[in-house]
């Protein structure tokens, strides 16, 4: 299983490694959207912990992880307040902060499948909610700033990258090779395919023969 590739306490720092930076980018679309302190707190929390919080409470993992765990409610709150005092500083970080963006995609999407399956769901439904558990948090955070949810129009392919690292997961466990090595690559794949979009511009398909009229909205300006 993932946690089972790192001692316990490297997997602890890399859960919130992750959830600092997904509470970064939350943090940073509140300044750009002018919000107040509170406004900053509550993206930060919600982007970093929403995808987790859905998981935990589809399976029955109560209390979630987010609240039985408060290094990880602290951090997004640390974040948060970095963000409010320094936004420019970190505003130039930016493509730090979407590579460590990418690693925390992977990391998510994997571990948010493999403990799906461990609740007793079923391998679609497991990669599904791996899937909830990496953009998730991101999709709450676009509907309370007012924006259209980034999986709705995945733009430098967001979602399909988490998709395919759940996938193999689920993969994995139907042909029962899931080990600390598969669930490695799965999250090594995940990683690379994002920075790839990124670096590359891939961008998910539109309708076939698509003929609107209606302009695409101005790029994505995810940290």
């Amino acid at each position: 299983m993932l946690h089972d590739l790192f001692p316990p306490g490297i997997q602890h720092v890399l859960d919130l490694a992750g959830i600092f930076v997904f509470a970064t980018a939350g943090a940073l679309l509140a300044v750009r959207k002018n919000f107040d302190v509170f406004g900053i707190a509550v993206l930060a929390l919600v982007t970093a912990l929403g995808g987790g919080l859905f998981r935990d409470l589809v399976i029955g993992a109560v209390p979630p992880a987010a609240f039985g765990e408060l290094s990880f409610f602290v951090t997004p709150l640390v974040a948060a307040a970095i963000v409010f005092f320094l936004h420019p500083e970190v505003q130039r970080i930016n493509r730090a902060i979407n590579v460590f963006d990418a690693a925390g995609l992977g990391l998510f999407s994997v571990s948010g499948t493999i403990k799906a399956y461990e609740y007793g769901l079923g391998l679609t439904a497991s990669a599904a909610l791996g899937v909830a558990t990496a953009v998730g948090g991101g999709v709450l955070r676009d509907v309370l700033a007012n924006e259209v949810p980034s999986l709705l129009r995945d733009r430098e392919m967001y979602a399909v990258p988490a998709l395919v690292g759940a996938t193999m997961v689920a993969l994995c466990i139907a042909f029962e090779v899931l080990n600390p090595v598969t669930s490695g690559v799965a999250v090594v794949t995940t990683f690379l395919l994002r920075l790839g979009a990124m670096r590359l511009h891939w961008k998910a398909p539109l309708a076939w023969n698509r003929r609107s009229s209606v302009q695409e909205d101005a790029p994505d300006r995810r940290p």
